[in-house]
C-alpha cells in the first residue's frame, strides 16, 4: 500500500495520476521499475509543494503537471542517446531529473542560472536519494565543468532558437555528441538553414500519451 504521508499535494488523487502515469509508461514501451515510477510520484509532488513559495511552473494542477512535466519528458526516453548527459535551462529539472530517475546507470549534470530551482532540484535529489544526478547554478555562457569534461548528450526544454541552443552547447559538447532539443513545432527554417551546413538535423515527430498538443525532438550531430 501507498504511504499516504510521504505527499503532501497529490495523496488524495495518487491512484488516478499513479494509474494515468503507468498507462503512459506502457504506451511508450519504456522499463520502468515500480519504485522508478513511486519516485517520479514523489517528484511530481515535491514540485507542486515548493511551486507555492518557489514559482517552479505555471500549472498547479497535479494531473495537468503529469502529462505536461513528467510525461512529456519520458516520451524523448527511447530517442535518447546513450551516454554522460548535460540538460541545459533545466528549471524544476525537467527533462534531467526524469531521466535520472529512470536511467539510474546515467550520470546527469542539471544546469540553471534560477538559484532557487537548483535549491529545489538540490532538496529532491537529496530525498529522493538519487546519486547520479550533480545540480549546478549557473549561466551556461559562465559553467566550466569538472576536469573540462564534455558530454555525449546535451538536452534541452528551455530554449527557444535551435540556434541559441547550440551556440550555447556546442563548446560543451563531446566529439560525435548529440544535442537534442525538445520543442514542440519543428524549428523555423531560417534557424535549420543557419545550422545544416554543419550539422545533421533530424525531427523525432512524439506522441505523448494523455498530451493533445504537437511535440519534438530535434536532434544534431556535427557533420564528420
Amino acid at each position: 500500500m501507498m504511504n499516504n504521508t510521504e505527499f503532501q499535494v497529490i495523496s488524495n488523487q495518487y491512484q488516478e495520476l499513479d494509474k494515468l502515469l503507468l498507462d503512459s509508461i506502457t504506451k511508450l514501451k519504456l522499463e520502468i521499475s515500480a519504485d522508478q515510477r513511486h519516485k517520479l510520484m514523489l517528484y511530481l509532488d515535491k514540485l507542486l509543494f515548493w511551486n507555492k513559495a518557489y514559482n517552479l511552473t505555471a500549472i498547479k494542477q497535479p494531473k495537468e503537471a503529469l502529462i505536461k512535466h513528467i510525461i512529456d519528458c519520458l516520451a524523448i526516453l527511447p530517442h535518447l542517446k546513450s551516454g554522460k548527459l548535460l540538460d541545459i535551462g533545466t528549471g524544476a529539472g525537467l527533462p534531467g531529473v526524469v531521466i535520472a530517475i529512470c536511467e539510474p546507470n546515467r550520470e546527469v549534470t542539471v544546469l540553471d542560472s534560477n538559484q532557487k530551482k537548483i535549491r529545489f532540484i538540490r532538496q529532491s535529489v537529496s530525498e529522493l536519494k538519487l546519486t547520479n544526478v550533480t545540480p549546478v547554478a549557473s549561466r551556461i555562457e559562465n559553467f566550466v565543468p569538472q576536469e573540462h569534461e564534455k558530454f555525449e548528450v546535451i538536452t534541452s526544454r528551455a530554449f527557444a532558437s535551435l540556434t541559441d541552443f547550440v551556440e550555447a552547447a556546442e563548446p560543451r559538447l563531446a566529439q560525435d555528441g548529440w544535442l537534442q532539443a525538445m520543442k514542440g513545432l519543428i524549428p523555423e527554417p531560417e534557424d535549420i538553414n543557419a545550422l545544416v551546413d554543419e550539422w545533421q538535423i533530424d525531427h523525432i515527430a512524439l506522441d505523448v500519451p494523455h498530451l493533445h498538443e504537437t511535440r519534438h525532438l530535434t536532434e544534431l550531430v556535427k557533420k564528420s
